[in-house]
């Protein structure tokens, strides 16, 4: 019976050691074009990396200017982690205005302590601008009398802290930098209205434009300016949590043209990998604060916030302690400004 079997295969043309072939080869071409398949896959993979990270440096580069603080004796370590604080500008540069600081937020960020403090300073504040012969005024306008650098000296002098690094942001740049990112979500904590713009309270969606008039109310609002800084950093936190999403990287070249074009720091494009490598555990941990002991009043016909002066020594000395320059934090000052 198996002699007729394999003469009827023979006959055929179909020998068991020819079908055995056969089925290697096509066992062997799947194999070849699946490995194929994933070399391209691969091979794409990294050119769509290599073009992001490409562009975010060139963005990056494009962001950056030279300044460093006269403040220390020595430059602090990113490599060797030292803590470090950001100033943060948000900026209101409007056509034919030199602009105002209308957010000003400083940033310390302590990976010992693996946290990240953030205090936000009311920009009427009024107090001894750094540079300025007039004396004293309120803080957000060291911006439009010397730029970036009188703005840190007038931090840096009020807070009694150095001021590593800057970063501004043009207000303006809300718009594009949430259309980048296909829109931003956050919790608004109060019914508020602005001309046909009306933002119920709850969790709402903003496109750019509805997000920089969303950042701007203030009078609408009764609590003011503290009111406005709170929103503006609510769209500041939803930026970087839809930037940080896997969606956004299909849109990176709007993301970075949009950065390049309202942003300035003197963070190098190594300085922000460093900080990505070796702080980023501290986000987990960040903590705000405000100035809320003060008070309000006119001086002539125009209006200051006066810190009240023993918060202003409070927040002093936890910021310094968070820089590690007080000797109760286990570092001594000399030590740490000499770059121990």
């Amino acid at each position: 019976m198996s002699t007729v079997k394999n003469f009827m295969r023979e006959y055929k043309g179909e020998r068991p050691s020819m079908r055995m072939n056969k089925l290697k080869r096509k066992k062997k071409n799947r194999i070849r074009i699946l490995l194929l398949s994933l070399t391209i896959m691969i091979a794409a993979a990294a050119i769509y990396l290599y073009s992001v990270w490409n562009s975010m440096q060139n963005a990056i580069d494009t962001m950056h200017e030279d300044r460093k603080t006269d403040k220390r004796e020595s430059e602090i370590s990113l490599k060797e982690k030292h803590p470090f604080s950001v100033l943060i500008l948000g900026v209101d540069e409007r056509e034919n205005d030199v602009g105002r600081s209308d957010t000003m937020i400083v940033v310390t960020v302590n990976p010992d302590k693996n946290s990240i403090k953030m205090l936000s300073i009311p920009r009427d504040t009024r107090v001894n601008i750094v540079g300025w012969s007039g004396g004293e005024d309120k803080i957000n306008h060291s911006y439009a009398y010397g730029g970036i650098d009188m703005s840190i000296d007038t931090v840096e002098e009020f807070l009694d802290i150095p001021i590593d690094y800057y970063i501004k942001l043009n207000m303006e740049g809300f718009k594009d930098l949430v259309d980048a990112v296909g829109g931003v979500t956050v919790y608004n904590d109060m019914d508020l209205q602005h001309g046909k713009y009306v933002f119920p309270k709850g969790e709402i969606t903003l496109n750019g434009e509805e997000a920089l008039v969303y950042s701007r109310i203030r009078y609408e609002d009764p609590r003011g300016d503290f009111g406005r800084q709170k929103r503006q950093k609510d769209i500041m936190q939803a930026i970087l949590n839809e930037g940080a999403s896997i969606s956004t990287l299909w849109n990176y070249d709007d993301i970075f043209e949009a950065l390049s074009k309202n942003i300035k720091t003197n963070l190098t494009f190594n300085e922000m990998v460093e900080i990505q490598a070796g702080y980023k555990s501290t986000v987990k941990n960040l903590e705000q604060y405000n100035f809320e002991k003060g008070s309000g009043g006119f001086l002539g016909n125009i209006w200051y916030y006066f810190p009240d002066e023993q918060e202003v020594l409070d927040f002093q000395h936890m910021l310094k302690e968070h820089l590690g320059l007080l000797p109760e934090s286990g570092v001594a000052v000399n030590d740490h400004e000499n770059g121990a």
